[in-house]
């Protein structure tokens, strides 16, 4: 489980740093670094950063389990 929680928070930071990049200076790094006939990989890069922020939501869960106290509502 471990392994899957670094990929995870790995792949929500890829997709953290690059949204700040458009942000601040509108230029999109996964686009520009697979552009060109590899734009799919882009695809599958954003597609796999979104999975990542969906299972981060299960640490939220796990997070309260750990500390014995249940998260305010």
């Amino acid at each position: 489980m471990k392994t899957l929680d670094l990929l995870a928070l790995t792949l929500v930071l890829i997709g953290a740093i690059n949204w700040g990049l458009v942000g601040f200076f509108n230029f999109d790094l996964v686009t520009a670094i697979f552009h060109g006939n590899a734009i799919w990989v882009a695809r599958i890069i954003f597609a796999l950063v979104g999975i990542a922020g969906l299972y981060g939501l299960s640490l939220y869960h796990r997070i309260s389990d750990e500390t014995g106290t249940e998260m305010q509502k």
